[in-house]
């Protein structure tokens, strides 16, 4: 699969070269961040940390007919390491080809009025609502998929996707060469797979939308890359009414997980049944004002693993975090696992280059004894409680040169309750992140 990535780039050159009609693209961007961390709340890591990073993306995509060829490279670094950093091959993946693929519009094969597109390679996906399948773009390298996936839209609104893709394993995945930006070529996991497919509705000009999908992921050990044997079925519900000026918007999304995992990734380790959980519901209001505000209640949910003999952690597999819960990178702290939260946010748009919002989460575990979210901190007695803390956060969003120069702030304050003071390998004392990050595009 590397040598045909690297052929399907070579093939997108060789096209440019033979035919001036035909429609090339060449865009990219350069992000530099460097975001800092006090009070950490993730076990195991640096109380204190801070972390520059730099990541280019160079992306061609040529046209001709019905068929698109698209390849991109990302270039993705960090210094300011040290042992007890928490990087991962999530913030480096040095000179990647993330996307090499094609995709055929074969038009209404289904019918008058349909049309089905199919894409096929190594690529970028963002799924449903991408809280299961996504290539997060906070974080400095996003997920990257071999396979392929076929889109069909039809008459009256509907639109059927079906996929099989297997997640790219990101090398290096040592803390030394991660920590030196070393280089070495991602590999696509056959071990590993991602399969099914969703149904959606949302009629031309309607503000609703409804979906009902059903994604399998699967996984055995590999060489040098032992796993936990995952076989997890998830089916999910989502139905959602877009935001509008003057108007109400709101919905819901349920996602239910069942199958087998091992107890550990140790070769003799127990099989686990699983079952398990995931719900999100909003309610939301925006304004016409002139700054387009808009407040949003939310609620999330996603199950944990209590004493029973049933393996009950949500895994959110792919899917991303930082349009729902928080910051990933340094923070990295309350993802879509073991977590009741409530929230409100606050968001403006004063103008066409500047958006901004606050918010609020209340953060308590949905099961006592198992680890608090994405934190690693855990109480197996459950005598430390539920009540893991408040979390207040803002991103400020500014065009400095409108679609040319973006500066963006975030920042997150978490103020720890019982449970991440008390647990055994809890620490006192709240957490304060920011980030800043400077975006050039081409």
């Amino acid at each position: 699969m590397k040598r045909g990535c690297l052929a399907a780039l070579g093939l997108i050159c060789w096209g440019v070269d033979a035919r001036a009609d035909d429609d090339l693209h060449i865009s990219g961007s350069m992000r530099a961040r460097f975001e800092a961390i006090e009070g950490q709340a993730r076990a195991g890591a640096n109380a204190s940390d801070q972390l520059a990073s730099l990541r280019t993306a160079v992306k061609v995509q040529w046209n001709h007919g019905p068929i698109e060829l698209v390849g991109e490279i990302y270039d993705a670094r960090a210094w300011n390491a040290n042992p007890g950093t928490p990087l991962s091959a999530n913030d480096v993946n040095v000179l990647e080809p993330l996307q090499a693929y094609v995709r055929a519009d074969l038009g209404s094969v289904f019918g008058k009025g349909s049309k089905t597109t199919i894409q096929a390679g190594r690529m970028m996906a963002m799924i449903g609502s991408r809280r299961l399948i996504s290539s997060d773009d906070y974080g400095n390298s996003p997920n990257s998929f071999s396979g392929a996936i076929a889109t069909t839209k039809l008459k009256g609104g509907f639109t059927s996707t079906l996929l099989y893709l297997m997640p790219n394993l990101r090398l290096p995945d040592d803390g030394v060469s991660l920590r030196d930006n070393r280089f070495a070529l991602d590999r696509q996991n056959v071990n590993v797979a991602l399969s099914g497919g969703l149904l959606a509705h949302q009629r031309k000009g309607s503000p609703v939308l409804s979906e009902i999908s059903f994604i399998h992921f699967g996984e055995r050990d590999a060489p040098g890359h032992p796993t936990k044997d995952r076989s997890l079925n998830n089916v999910g519900l989502r139905a959602g009414y877009d935001p509008r000026p003057a108007h109400w918007d709101g919905g819901f999304e349920a996602i239910y997980q069942w199958g087998t995992t091992s107890a550990s990734t140790a070769p003799n380790a127990a099989t686990l049944s699983v079952s398990a959980t995931f719900a999100r519901a909003y309610l939301g209001y925006s304004w016409a004002g002139k700054w387009k505000p808009h407040v949003l209640a939310e609620f999330d949910r996603a199950s944990g693993d209590g004493p029973s003999a049933t393996y009950g952690h949500f895994d959110t597999l792919f899917g991303f975090r930082r349009g729902d819960l928080a910051a990933s990178s340094l923070y990295n702290a309350v993802g879509r696992a073991n977590i009741v939260s409530p929230g409100l946010r606050v968001e403006v748009t004063p103008s066409a280059r500047l958006d901004a919002f606050v918010g609020w989460r209340g953060l308590w575990l949905a099961d006592s004894h198992d680890s608090f979210s994405t934190t690693g901190v855990r109480d197996a007695t459950g005598r430390s409680g539920t009540f893991a803390g408040h979390q207040f956060e803002t991103r400020m969003r500014w065009w400095v040169k409108p679609k040319r120069l973006r500066f963006e702030f975030d920042g997150t304050y978490l103020a720890r309750g019982r449970f991440l003071e008390t647990a055994p390998n809890g620490r006192r004392g709240d957490t304060r992140y920011v980030s800043f990050n400077l975006t050039g595009f081409f």
